[in-house]
């Protein structure tokens, strides 16, 4: 007899939750996850893949399909700067390929699923319920606006400026190798390839999103079909902890700048991987200080390049400034790859 139905209760199915499943599963601990959504789940993402998340990915024995690109391109009316990245290709997934992937792979490794949404943790020193089960350890993986986190009452900020994104998709062939992100007065759109006759073509802004931003964008998808929207924000969650008890919280529930660099699927598996090795050692209060050194790169230029974007001069002068410093721009986009 034991009191606990499972070492690790995963909060959320998405990208960070099924990498914190599989981690778990890789340590020999059992596994839960809860989550009230139909697989495969879809959400406003740039379905981009930097090579370092390929690489967390691969470590799970994860590979989904998708198409290469090998770098990040910015493009404005009269500029264009491109950084290709040194340590091989990204990859441009669908995010429902990726949940597909991600799910399958751990359902080979035993992981069990609940259907049903979290709304009420308590915990004690030997464990945590929630959802009607008892587990040793509960990981939060739930999102921007994450129900246990507001549960536990970590107290969260939307950051400024406040920034949201818009996902469509536009049935047509891929034109370039690169993620291109395009730059216009009023936001960023970021166009990546996800299937041979597929780009994904996401919009950041604190406005209402209008293709005809990107005037050149705009006639380059002309007379392709487009799918639903997908939205999601604000993106700018400060977290005031990611530790409370026997609960970690990890990918976009930890806390999050913006969408900007793209890398937040790597974030969050790289995550999941620590806050398994933290749930290993029985040392939790170890993971604050590793989601830090995790995050810090993604932190300090994503948040430098959003702020430095808000005055309209230095925003005209993002793109034109990376085809002057060509080097910088390889140096940035590759130290974000990894």
């Amino acid at each position: 007899m034991t009191d606990y139905d499972t070492d690790v209760l995963v909060v959320g199915g998405g990208p960070g939750g099924l990498a914190t499943a599989l981690h778990a599963r890789k340590r020999g601990l059992s596994v839960i996850v809860a989550d009230p959504r139909e697989s495969p789940i879809d959400k406003c993402c740039g379905e981009g893949l930097m090579p370092g998340g390929l690489a967390e990915l691969a470590a799970l024995d994860v590979d989904p399909p998708g198409m290469p690109f090998h770098g990040i391109a910015y493009v404005s009316q009269q500029h264009r700067a491109e950084a290709r990245f040194r340590t091989g290709p990204g990859r441009g997934v669908r995010r429902t390929t990726l949940h597909a992937t991600l799910a399958a792979r751990a359902k080979e490794q035993d992981t069990e699923w609940i259907r049903t949404r979290v709304t009420d943790v308590t915990q004690d020193v030997r464990g945590v319920a929630a959802a009607g089960v008892r587990a040793k350890w509960l990981v939060a993986a739930d999102g921007l606006h994450s129900g246990v986190r507001r549960a536990l009452g970590i107290e969260v900020t939307a950051g400024s400026p406040r920034r949201y994104g818009v996902r469509w998709h536009y049935r047509l062939p891929a034109w370039s190798e690169f993620v291109e992100v395009h730059w216009s007065p009023w936001g960023e759109a970021y166009v990546t390839p996800v299937e041979p006759d597929l780009v994904g073509v996401a919009i950041l802004s604190g406005r209402q999103p209008e293709i005809d931003w990107f005037p050149w964008l705009a006639q380059q998808l002309r007379g392709a079909s487009r799918g639903p929207a997908r939205g999601c924000g604000p993106l700018r969650q400060v977290v005031s902890r990611r530790v409370d008890g026997r609960v970690l919280l990890v990918g976009d529930a930890a806390g999050y700048e913006d969408a900007l660099t793209g890398e937040g699927i790597s974030l969050a598996v790289k995550q999941a991987a620590a806050g398994i090795r933290a749930i290993v050692d029985d040392a939790p209060a170890s993971y604050e200080a590793e989601w830090h050194r995790i995050t810090r790169n993604y932190r300090l230029l994503t948040r430098g390049l959003v702020l430095a974007s808000t005055s309209r001069p230095t925003r005209r002068a993002i793109v034109p400034a990376c085809t002057l410093l060509p080097a910088v721009f390889r140096c940035a986009v590759n130290i974000l790859a990894h």
